[in-house]
């Protein structure tokens, strides 16, 4: 895959913001959307001088010839990108598709589970799953009716959609859980549960279906560098060994990851992330910061 198809980078041709941390990019390549399969992610490098970040596709358009990422502005460079990134301006590097795609075939009854940003990368296994004849059920989790997204995209693609917010705002209150339970409940012949979400979300969804025995795949994004195994930074806990989340997974079997493990190595980097956040503020404050690809 090209690192880049010309001088500038990869176009950015469309451009939504869902609230104010959280924005949609749909990136033009051609060569990405065509190879591109429910469960992988790319990672992308704004300009020269910026960090590479691992963001899952949420969606690709073969037609259109275009990749879609959902993202969340938490950090310094997530936080550049939101104020940057418009309709015409380009990504310096784009890697991917990356990662294993999601083993979708043969299922007959399918709950697909997404809490916060984890609603966007769960959507294109819901459809992939679809697609493959089984019955799909998603549940989607918000903290409230504001932040609710793509919920007519689901729609569109699965049997049944569940919809909770913390606050009861918008279908049911609580979490994924509650969802999930019900989901549950009221199909028995549900044989496979997949969930994306923060880490605490996913292990609860975990020990939700454990005691009924149902097959649980989690994706996992821990901290990656190079996205090949390299680095070793995205080494996870499965069962009795150590898995590589950029090239063995990042589906696992949630019921074989130590969570507790992963939770920890998430916030190793947590104050050098901030450290790095504020440098960039002042920095825009002071009319220094870096400039950003166009």
């Amino acid at each position: 895959m090209p690192s880049h198809p010309d001088h500038r980078g990869f176009e950015i041709v469309a451009r939504e913001d869902f609230s104010d941390v959280t924005y949609l990019l749909e990136v033009h390549h051609p060569q990405m959307a065509k190879a591109a399969r429910a469960g992988q992610f790319v990672i992308v490098m704004l300009h020269e001088h910026g960090e590479r970040i691992p963001l899952t596709i949420a969606d690709f358009d073969r037609q259109k010839g275009t990749i879609t990422l959902v993202i969340q502005a938490v950090g310094k460079t997530t936080r550049e990108m939101q104020q940057v990134c418009r309709v015409g301006t380009h990504l310096l590097a784009l890697t991917g598709p990356m990662g294993e795609p999601s083993h979708i075939g043969g299922q007959r009854h399918v709950v697909c589970v997404g809490g916060g940003l984890g609603v966007a990368p769960i959507f294109p296994q819901a459809r992939a799953y679809k697609e493959s004849g089984a019955t799909v059920v998603a549940v989607v989790g918000f903290r409230s009716k504001d932040l609710v997204f793509w919920e007519d995209k689901f729609r569109a693609c699965c049997d049944e959609v569940i919809v909770c917010t913390d606050d009861g705002s918008a279908g049911l209150k609580g979490n994924v859980t509650t969802g999930l339970r019900q989901a549950l409940d009221a199909d028995p012949e549900i044989d496979e549960v997949v969930a994306i979400g923060p880490p605490v979300m996913m292990k609860a969804c975990a020990e939700v279906t454990r005691p009924r025995n149902i097959k649980t795949v989690v994706s996992l994004n821990p901290i990656m560098v190079d996205g090949t195994g390299m680095c070793g930074g995205c080494r996870v806990k499965i069962g009795t060994g150590i898995k590589f989340a950029c090239v063995d997974g990042p589906d696992f079997d949630a019921h074989q990851v130590d969570f507790d493990d992963l939770m920890v190595r998430l916030k190793r980097f947590s104050e050098t992330e901030k450290a790095a956040l504020a440098r960039w503020e002042e920095g825009c404050r002071l009319g220094t910061a870096q400039p950003a690809g166009k």
